[in-house]
């Protein structure tokens, strides 16, 4: 039986070691939907998506992916389901000594066993989609950042999965390359009927696209809705977060005594 809600996430505490990343996070993602998860740096959205992968296991609480628990398969199952993810790496992390063709074509090489004029149609079917099957030719170092995060993006969707996980996708790159992104994320989300989970700290860009955001703080989940609810917000972090402020409750200074104790203090000593 199909299950409305691709990635359920429930009651998840996660640490390393005695520091505790993850403080009893509940998340949904629903199937079709463009999900966005945001925080400052550091407040756990990485760790999620290593949950959910089965790179890791949680400590207390469950990760399902398609009504299956994540961290109670085994080797197989565990690469049996990652067949069905995508996954997009900050920066692209395309192999450097491959094509782009090639970069694409990895995956349905390892993990099929299709004949080469198969591959070779797929390939440039996922290239078309992003828009450079003109590229296909062409050695990661030779391509924009834009360029290399959408063959990232080709490659993510070569093996037609049911879930894309996406870190940072829009971290470093140029206004137009940014809102193509962006745009592409939507399009094959909506058009392939996968889901999309988005770690990023782009707030503006993501709010266009996405059907839901989770904001997390410290471990918590602080504030979810959708990107109405997100810019409506009252609550002081999400509006800091959403607005770029330079205060708020994530301070601007770093904990210190009082400056002008500080500055007394050093004329003292001199």
């Amino acid at each position: 039986m199909q299950h409305d809600n691709l990635v359920e996430i429930e009651d998840v505490e996660f640490g390393y070691g005695a520091r505790p990343v993850l403080k009893g996070i509940n998340l949904t993602a629903r199937r079709g939907q463009v999900i966005a998860i945001m925080g400052s740096s550091g407040c756990g959205k990485t760790t999620l998506l290593r949950l959910i992968g089965g790179q890791i296991k949680p400590g207390q609480g469950r990760v399902r992916v398609a009504g299956e628990s994540v961290g109670e398969l085994d080797s197989a199952g565990l690469y049996r389901l990652r067949r069905k993810m995508g996954m997009l790496f900050q920066f692209g992390a395309l192999f450097t000594d491959m094509s782009v063709f090639d970069n694409v074509a990895f995956q349905l090489r390892e993990h099929t066993d299709l004949p080469d004029d198969a591959i070779r149609d797929l390939v440039l079917m996922k290239l078309h989609a992003v828009g450079l099957r003109g590229a296909s030719h062409l050695m990661p170092a030779e391509l924009s950042g834009g360029m290399a995060r959408r063959v990232a993006l080709a490659r993510a969707i070569a093996l037609d999965p049911m879930l894309v996980m996406y870190d940072e996708p829009f971290a470093g790159l140029d206004p137009i390359s940014l809102g193509v992104t962006g745009n592409l994320i939507r399009r094959l989300t909506d058009t392939l009927g996968l889901t999309s989970l988005v770690v990023t700290h782009d707030v503006q860009e993501s709010l266009k696209i996405v059907d839901y955001v989770y904001f997390v703080s410290e471990g918590v989940i602080v504030a979810e809705g959708t990107a109405e609810d997100i810019r409506a917000s009252g609550l002081p972090y999400v509006h800091q977060f959403v607005h770029g402020e330079a205060d708020g409750p994530v301070p601007f200074h770093y904990p210190a005594p009082s400056y002008a104790d500080d500055l007394r203090l050093g004329a003292q000593r001199a």
